[in-house]
């Protein structure tokens, strides 16, 4: 009876979850369904697996519609029927055209149009597998009209869509907000009906009971449509045979293993051997050949390229994947266990996560698709949230900003609110969590065996590849398992930072930087370490990290392995960072470990620091199985397990710890331990692959300072903001220079030692004014003058007014202020009529303007207008001059003493304590340009508020812990400065 149901993946229309869908049926007792979302086959199969829970049979296809226009229904008979939606869906949406009147010739589906635009039409214009689907409103408004001429082709067609009439106002909400319209203008036509709801099985029956060709018709159709799927099997439904077979495929793999053995292990040991021969028979067995073998074949097309990449991941734990270049880490060196990526219990593939520059993704996702066949991009869903909702709902209800404002802020009291604004949040807290629009997985790509629109419709954004409608959670149940190609920026740095150094110092000899182990075992790079000079460097470079390597005194590549997962939120909550920290700063420390941990994880002195870490104590400590291990490790990361497994892990460990003899409660100890922090910890390969990248971004922070620091803020800074890594390069021994309209790039350029800013740095310049400027110079030279600069390139008085006031005609050697009226004279308030550069130039009429003056204060004003940070030292600005009572320097010779410190604001974190109040971390630039850390705890946090970027007077008492120097404030105050003089009224 119900063959057109939308779900809420009908988006901004629908409702309804599948799981609500099938609950409601089985209350009406309705025993079949078809799910068919308006052009969407997102909910088919979570709808498929979830009906078996019901008893439920699941019928699944497409409402094809054109705006809001019904043009009709699709329902699949079988898979090949599903298959041929999903490809006819597809296609159109591609192509953005409509859907045509005339269904197309499907044999294996049932097209179903509506009665109200077909009623006067003939049965016999229909095909075999056409019908007229009838309301129930139709049928009860046309009861007595004569249906003799479509009787055999009638069929009862339903829509459904809302439960009540709460559903009902959701549903016109919606609407409202995709058409952005207010709810009192929202026509008719855009919705739905109130009747587009489910009755029970014997109301439903009594309504058509003097048609039974209508209902034979229907039922008929039901029971003829079958499409089913395996869920929750050991189904791999990616790419199975990357050669011609599977037995070539596994020579392949064995073949290119000990062809490259030897690059990895030189004299490859007893113990590598074996490792290696383990791995292969686990892959070979697994069938997961192919997998490595597509990773493998991705990674060769970007050397071939020249790409940068990082393999991280849990792929990082197999010797194989280090061998094929796949990694760059060492599982044998780390001892990461092998079963941690691959073991008999694991149903989906391996997980190797890829990483290449930002610049650079796009082509390789461009190889993927044009190298393989049934590829698409993994979709997902953007769901409504709280704020972006109730902005929504007051649009549609009219309300004023400063409403929509408080309402999403929450700070209001309820009593206060009138009805309107109740009914904003009434119906907001109801539609939170909706989808809401479709978007692309970050990384996601998937290269499966059969067609992609075997599963579901695929749809292109912006981004021009083809996008499969479902998201990985349900895509994995079926068997699909997403590649993981992703982006970004700190590759970027690096192979950036390289090309500036062959440019500007050609003679330079640069390090292989593939080669780790040369920057592993420097000094000088490890002597950045352990100060926490790290500003740019990948992953390293935020306050909180390079606080903890200094109190690491981090000078070696396992420890910073260590440390880039210590820092994660479940080490720390679960207390073992601290005594991590204490442990491996004093070694009399560690004798407080237990025995038997300090035993099983003697290089993190008996601290859980990894996730592998929890599969060492199941193993060692409980005497799990690996695989066992694995699936405890899994499951207390929140991945999936198979039903009741977990329980029976779980069992296991407590009866094992049991009959070793161990005391109750330092089994309830190490229990707890495993649960606070196993979901938020790094395994130890991921660590290590990251601290490859710092490794590779410190080297050239130590020896190239200056091109690193370009690069990285070419490739838009990292941690904090543009300007931070401005005074990074002035520390460095760099000279920093405005935009000029004679040296500036677009990006941010090095000559020697002097840094110029790029032109796109300019905030209101726009990019084809910018490319007029450079492909002139390129073309002609440089300009002469700024007349000369206005005869060539065709601008407005408003955009080089920009340039002006950034300085970039400063070669002139005139005031600023005399440019900008001379611009005006030149331009006389209006554009060149013609583009192309003139043959003869005209004679320049001269103007006489009274004399001008300039100053470092309206510089610094200009400066922050056109760049939104100034390079004027912030400090001459202020109006009292100040001296910070203590050098930075000096500041750990004066532990818990009070001092007065003057900084400018780099970065604030808030955080919350364990109470829930609100606290602070700063990091300042003292007068010196040296930098120092607040902690602002919740007391003051309160009463002295940092609301914007600043000088700060900032008192109290210092900290000295493990050889971090912090300030714990006591008082801060925001310090004034001068004005900007042409901006004041004198009355």
């Amino acid at each position: 009876m119900y063959l057109n149901c939308h779900t809420w993946y009908s988006l901004r229309y629908g409702t309804l979850s599948e799981k609500q869908l099938c609950e409601l049926a089985k209350q009406n007792t309705i025993d079949a369904l078809a799910v068919t979302d308006i052009n969407s086959t997102t909910a088919c199969l979570s709808f498929i697996k979830m009906a078996q829970h019901y008893e439920l049979k699941a019928l699944v296809g497409i409402d094809f519609r054109n705006e809001h226009q019904q043009v009709y229904v699709g329902i699949a008979k079988n898979n090949l029927g599903y298959l041929r939606l999903n490809e006819f869906l597809s296609y159109h949406l591609k192509e953005k055209i409509p859907f045509p009147e005339k269904a197309p010739r499907f044999e294996d589906c049932y097209f179903i149009y509506p009665f109200e635009a077909n009623k006067k039409r003939d049965a016999s214009q229909l095909a075999e597998n056409e019908f007229i689907g009838v309301s129930f409103k139709s049928f009860q408004q046309a009861k007595f009209k004569d249906f003799s001429t479509i009787e055999s082709k009638l069929i009862a067609l339903n829509s459904l869509s809302f439960r009540n009439k709460k559903d009902y106002n959701t549903h016109r909400l919606l609407r409202a907000i995709d058409n952005n319209t207010l709810l009192s203008k929202l026509p008719q036509s855009q919705c739905g009906f109130p009747e587009n709801k489910m009755h029970s099985l014997e109301e439903s029956l009594a309504l058509f009971e003097h048609h039974p060709d209508l209902l034979k018709n229907t039922k008929k159709l039901i029971d003829s449509c079958h499409v089913d799927f395996e869920f929750d099997q050991k189904v791999n439904r990616n790419l199975q045979v990357f050669g011609k077979s599977k037995e070539e495929d596994e020579n392949t793999l064995k073949k290119l293993c000990y062809a490259n053995l030897e690059k990895r292990y030189v004299e490859p040991s007893s113990k590598v051997l074996e490792r290696v021969e383990k791995e292969l028979d686990a892959i070979i067995s697994l069938g997961f050949v192919s997998y490595f073998l597509i990773n493998y074949d991705i990674i060769q097309y970007a050397k071939s390229k020249k790409y940068s990449f990082i393999g991280r991941g849990s792929g990082a734990n197999s010797a194989v994947a280090y061998i094929l270049g796949i990694t760059n880490v060492d599982p044998v060196e780390l001892d990461l266990y092998f079963e941690r990526f691959i073991n008999s219990s694991r149903s989906s593939p391996p997980d190797f996560d890829l990483d290449f520059s930002w610049k650079d993704r796009e082509d390789i996702t461009q190889y993927i698709f044009g190298r393989y066949a049934n590829t698409a991009l993994m979709g997902t869903y953007v769901t409504f949230k709280h704020k972006a909702v109730v902005r929504e709902l007051g649009k549609v209800f009219g309300l004023p900003k400063e409403n929509m404002d408080r309402l999403a802020s929450g700070y209001f009291q309820w009593e206060q609110l009138d009805d309107l604004e109740k009914l904003v949040l009434k119906y907001g807290s109801y539609i939170q969590g909706f989808p809401n629009y479709t978007s692309v997985h970050s990384g996601g790509i998937l290269i499966l065996d059969q067609p992609v629109h075997q599963y579901a419709a695929t749809f292109f954004p912006p981004k021009g590849f083809p996008t499969i409608q479902i998201d990985m959670n349900i895509a994995e149940d079926v068997g699909i398992h997403k590649f993981d190609i992703l982006a970004q920026r700190g590759l970027s740095k690096i192979t950036d930072a390289i090309q500036l150094i062959k440019e500007n110092q050609p003679e330079a000899k640069l390090k292989n930087i593939e080669e780790i182990q040369q920057f592993k075992l420097d000094p000088k790079i490890n002597a950045l370490l352990a100060k926490g000079d790290c500003m740019g460097v990948f992953y390293i470079e935020s306050p909180a990290m390079r606080g903890l390597l200094t109190k690491l005194q981090t000078d070696n590549y396992l420890n910073l392995v260590a440390a880039s997962s210590i820092i994660r939120p479940g080490v720390s909550s679960a207390g073992m960072k601290e005594e991590y920290i204490k442990r491996h700063r004093y070694p009399e420390k560690r004798k407080e470990a237990h025995p038997v941990l300090y035993e099983i994880m003697p290089d993190t002195y008996g601290v859980m620091v990894y996730q592998e870490d929890v599969m060492k104590v199941a193993h060692h400590f409980a005497g799990l199985g690996l695989d066992d291990a694995d699936v405890l490790r899994r499951g207390m990361s929140g991945k999936k397990t198979s039903k009741g497994h977990m329980q029976k892990i779980e069992a296991k460990f407590r009866g094992n710890c049991k009959a070793k003899g161990y005391d109750k409660a330092l089994v309830e100890e190490i229990w707890v331990q495993i649960s606070s922090f196993a979901g938020y910890a790094f395994p130890k390969g991921h660590s290590a692959s990251y601290a490859v990248e710092s490794y590779q971004s410190l080297y050239l922070k130590c020896y190239f300072p200056l091109e690193f620091m370009v690069a990285a803020i070419n490739n838009g800074g990292g941690f904090y903001a543009i300007e931070t890594y401005l005074q990074e390069i002035k520390n460095c021994g760099g000279s920093l220079h405005l935009p000029c309209v004679n040296k500036s790039d677009y990006p941010v350029l090095i000559d020697g030692k002097a840094v110029y800013l790029g032109l796109g740095y300019l905030k209101e310049l726009e990019v084809k004014t910018v490319q007029l400027i450079l492909e002139n110079r390129a073309f002609y030279g440089s300009y002469t003058s700024l007349e000369n600069f206005i005869d060539r390139v065709k601008i407005s008085v408003e955009q080089i007014a920009i340039l002006i006031k950034a300085d970039a005609f400063r070669f002139t050697q005139k005031d600023k202020h005399q440019l900008l009226w001379e611009a005006h004279f030149l331009l006389q308030k209006s554009k060149h009529a013609n583009s192309q550069p003139k043959l003869f130039s005209k004679k320049e009429k001269k103007f006489t303007l009274p004399s001008f003056s300039q100053n470092f204060i309206t510089e610094y004003y200009d400066q922050l207008q056109v760049l939104g940070f100034s390079l004027v030292d912030p400090f001459l600005l202020l109006k009292e001059k100040v001296l910070s009572s203590v050098s930075v320097n000096q500041l750990q010779n004066h532990q818990a003493k009070q001092v007065t410190l003057y900084g400018y604001l780099i970065t604030a974190k808030q955080t919350r304590t364990s109470k829930g109040e609100s606290m602070f971390f700063g990091t300042f630039y003292s007068e010196d340009f040296e930098v120092f850390d607040t902690v602002h705890f919740p007391k003051v946090a309160s009463r002295f508020p940092m609301r914007s970027k600043g000088i700060y007077r900032c008192t109290g008492k210092v900290l000295v812990e493990l050889g971090y120097v912090a300030l714990i404030v006591e008082s801060i105050y925001k310090m004034e400065v001068l004005s900007d003089s042409r901006f004041v009224f004198k009355y």
